[in-house]
């Protein structure tokens, strides 16, 4: 297999071969926004998952730990596996592997809406996971494939998707779910159909630039001019950085319901409406650091980040309900713009290496948070969520690694 970018894609399947052009020229928005609307209803049947806990705690009387290992044994589905898919599609491409790998998604649905016990209930979140791992690492590749050499605003169009069903998750949750019972998670199933299909036709175009790519010379690898150990430990920075963003963003996700009505006395469904107004800042922040970094490089947005969000989740634990639902956006905004960067950021580190990179920082580093929320939860059970919160305040500190990474700009060192 040729490197995935090792020519730019034309945009349409049937036209002749165009004559060379700015990369911007040639990206192919009709993929980007496919595959990014195929990571919305992936995400958003995803996130169905933790919008449920408070019915699933009363339906099967659990406790915060037992939630946690909900959390857990998902996000360790959907994670373990993606850096295996990533690597094996690096050698061999699987066009049509994200079609196949709705079925999953589509199984988990329909068993979590019959699950008789706590035991059947992992196994369908853990179902659902295994399919977004398949997800995953190749449709990161096709945003890559789609760019047109606008690598950052490429998997800002593909991201700001999944943000954007995280966000709507919630809402089903709230006014479909909650009114009709647990039954209603099958509903879901045709949005696992409708993404299978669309997945289907762009696995047909990712066979043909396959093809076409095949027959064009690969380009040489950029020397980037840095040693294997700086790429390496540049890399663990990175792990590190998306493992803080997640880890915070897994603690929000499982547990700001829960906190909210600890504290403030609200309902279920208000508690909902908190997690949209942050899974929702998440989805639009997301857009703004790919495009940005392309611009300023990577690495200043990265210390934009840090250094934006730590105020505001030190904040987080004392503030009274109204400042909490102004401080989840502005901290979900402001998180939300590292994760593109860093994606391109590891993927210039090693390049060749597309599907193995998207795989470690889309799985691995969610899987260490599903970890993180199984301890929190245990955590929440020995002393309170609000203790747990507090902890949590000081997870975006990592980012003070920002120092230690090179400055790289358009593939090359600057």
């Amino acid at each position: 297999m040729l490197r995935e970018d090792s020519a730019p894609a034309t945009l349409i399947d049937a036209a002749p071969a165009a004559p060379a052009a700015t990369p911007s020229s040639q990206t192919v928005y009709p993929i980007l926004f496919a595959i990014s609307f195929c990571h919305v209803l992936n995400d958003m049947m995803q996130a169905l998952v933790p919008s449920i806990y408070p019915m699933l705690k009363e339906s099967f009387q659990l406790d915060f730990a037992e939630i946690g290992y909900i959390t857990l044994t998902w996000q360790m589905a959907a994670s373990l596996l993606q850096p295996l898919v990533g690597a094996a599609t690096d050698k061999r491409p699987m066009p049509y592997s994200l079609a196949f790998g709705m079925i999953f998604t589509l199984s988990g649905l329909l068993l979590a809406a019959w699950a008789p016990s706590y035991a059947m209930l992992l196994i369908a979140v853990a179902l659902i996971g295994t399919g977004s791992a398949i997800f995953h690492p190749e449709s990161s590749r096709i945003a890559r494939m789609a760019s047109g050499g606008q690598y950052g605003l490429a998997q800002s169009i593909f991201q700001v998707g999944g943000n954007l069903g995280s966000a709507i998750g919630p809402l089903m949750a709230a006014f479909i779910i909650l009114p009709f019972g647990q039954k209603a998670i099958g509903w879901f199933g045709v949005a696992a159909l409708l993404a299978s299909f669309i997945l289907f036709r762009i696995g047909a175009w990712y066979a043909q630039r396959q093809m076409e790519r095949a027959k064009r010379p690969a380009r040489p690898i950029r020397d980037l001019g840095l040693s294997q150990r700086t790429i390496w430990v540049s890399i663990g920075i990175l792990v590190a950085l998306s493992f803080s963003k997640s880890f915070y963003t897994s603690s929000i996700s499982s547990f700001l319901q829960f906190y909210l009505i600890d504290r403030f006395a609200v309902d279920a469904r208000t508690s909902q409406m908190f997690l949209f107004l942050f899974t929702g800042s998440v989805a639009a922040g997301t857009f703004f650091g790919g495009p940005i970094g392309d611009r300023i490089g990577r690495k200043a947005v990265l210390w934009g980040s840090v250094l934006g969000c730590l105020p505001f989740t030190l904040a987080l634990p004392y503030a009274n309900l109204f400042w909490t639902g102004v401080l989840v956006v502005v901290i979900g905004l402001i998180l939300a713009s590292t994760f593109s960067v860093i994606l391109v950021y590891a993927q210039e580190l090693l390049p060749g290496k597309t599907g193995l990179v998207a795989g470690i920082f889309l799985g691995l580093a969610f899987g260490l948070s599903g970890v993180g929320a199984a301890v929190l939860g245990k955590l929440a059970d020995l002393t309170s969520i609000g203790f747990v919160f507090s902890v949590c305040s000081f997870l975006p500190a990592i980012g003070i690694l920002v120092m230690f990474l090179p400055d790289i700009r358009n593939g090359a060192r600057s």
